[in-house]
């Protein structure tokens, strides 16, 4: 659980950066450099989020609704965030 609060930080930081400064920066400035960086990286943790979502949604028996949220969070900025504070410092949500 705990590599997955890791994941779900660094995830959601990626996300902001992404929408926030390298996205602006490639269309105000005409520079995709940092879009194709910061791109990859959010790319990575995305789906290593997913990946450990999937891995905790059966091994710690989550209901499908609550494997859900925590994956639209994913595409949420602030999302991840969100979900950590009331979905995974609580285990009685996460499980039957």
């Amino acid at each position: 659980m705990k590599e997955f609060k890791q994941i779900a930080f660094w995830e959601g930081i990626s996300l902001l950066l992404l929408f926030f400064i390298a996205m602006p920066i490639k269309y105000i400035l005409n520079e995709p450099i940092f879009v194709k960086y910061i791109g990859l990286a959010h790319g990575i943790l995305f789906i290593a989020y997913i990946v450990l979502a999937t891995y905790l949604k059966f091994k710690l028996n989550w209901k499908w609704a609550t494997f859900a949220i925590i994956c639209l969070a994913s595409f949420i900025p602030f999302g991840t965030f969100n979900i950590e504070q009331k979905y995974l410092n609580r285990k009685n949500t996460l499980t039957n």
